[in-house]
C-alpha cells in the first residue's frame, strides 16, 4: 500500500529499534511539542491564552526549564501567573466548608477545584493526547489495508503494558471478529514474549550483582533496567542509557 503522510510516522516507529512503537511515537511528539513550546509561538497570542490556561505539569516544566529559552519560559510563566493571581484573587473571598460526619461529603471549594484543575492540566500534555488516538487509529487502519504492515507489527518488540492495553481496548471497535481474532493473537504474542525478555534481562541484570556471577558475561543486560522502565512505565528515557 502507498504510504500516506499520516502512516509513515506509523511505519517508521514499527521498524525503528525500540521497546514499544506507541512510546516511540509519543517520544517524538513530546520533542515536537517541547520544540513548538519554545520557539516563535510563545510570542502568539493564541498559545499564550492557552499556556496562560493550562500551563505545565510538573514533568514538562522541568524539562521547559532545561530548554535553552529561559526568556520565553519566563514570559510564559509571567502572564499564566498574572492570569493565576486575578482568578484566585476573585475565588478566594468564598469560604472552604467544613467536613460532615462523614468526609467524603465535603465538598471542594471554588479555590480548591480551580487548583485541582490547573494541576490536571499541561499545555504540552495536551497537544500530545490530541495525536496519539490518531496514531493508535493509524495501526487499526494499515492492519486492515497494509499486508506489510502485518510483518511488522509482528516482528516488533512488542509494547509497553499501557499501550497494549490501549491497543487490546480499542480492537474490538475498530476490526470485524475475524480481523479481531488474528489482531489479538499477534497483540498478545509479541507483548508477552517481549515483556518475559526484557524481564529475564533485568533478572540476570540483577544476578550480576551476587558475586557468584561477576565473571560472567553481560548478555543483553546492561541496558535491561532503562528497557524494562519503558516496558513497566511507558517512561520517555533513552534505551541507549
Amino acid at each position: 500500500m502507498a504510504e500516506q503522510l499520516y502512516t509513515i510516522p506509523v511505519n517508521d516507529a514499527f521498524t525503528a529499534d525500540c521497546e514499544c512503537p506507541l512510546c516511540h511515537l509519543n517520544d517524538e511528539l513530546e520533542r515536537n511539542a517541547i520544540d513548538y513550546t519554545m520557539g516563535p509561538s510563545y510570542m502568539e497570542d493564541d498559545n499564550r491564552a492557552e499556556t496562560d490556561r493550562l500551563w505545565f505539569c510538573r514533568n514538562h516544566a522541568r524539562i521547559l526549564y532545561g530548554e535553552k529559552n529561559r526568556l520565553g519560559l519566563a514570559l510564559m510563566m509571567n502572564t499564566h501567573n498574572n492570569k493565576v493571581i486575578a482568578d484566585l484573587k476573585k475565588l478566594s473571598g468564598q469560604k472552604p466548608t467544613a467536613s460532615g460526619l462523614l468526609k467524603r461529603n465535603k465538598q471542594s471549594s471554588p479555590v480548591g477545584d480551580y487548583i485541582s484543575k490547573l494541576e490536571a492540566s499541561c499545555f504540552i500534555c495536551e497537544r500530545i493526547e490530541k495525536t496519539v488516538p490518531r496514531y493508535v487509529d493509524t495501526v487499526f487502519h494499515l492492519w486492515k489495508k497494509d499486508k506489510e504492515f502485518l510483518d511488522k507489527f509482528k516482528g516488533c518488540k512488542g509494547f509497553c503494558t499501557y499501550h497494549y492495553g490501549m491497543l487490546f481496548e480499542a480492537s474490538a471497535d475498530k476490526l470485524s471478529k475475524a480481523q479481531l481474532d488474528e489482531f489479538l493473537e499477534a497483540l498478545n504474542k509479541v507483548y508477552f514474549e517481549n515483556m518475559e525478555r526484557v524481564n529475564g534481562d533485568v533478572s540476570w541484570f540483577i544476578d550480576k550483582f551476587d558475586y557468584r556471577f561477576k565473571d560472567e558475561p553481560w548478555k543483553n543486560s546492561k541496558d535491561a533496567l532503562p528497557r524494562g522502565l519503558i516496558k513497566a512505565n511507558h517512561l520517555l528515557i533513552s534505551e541507549k542509557k
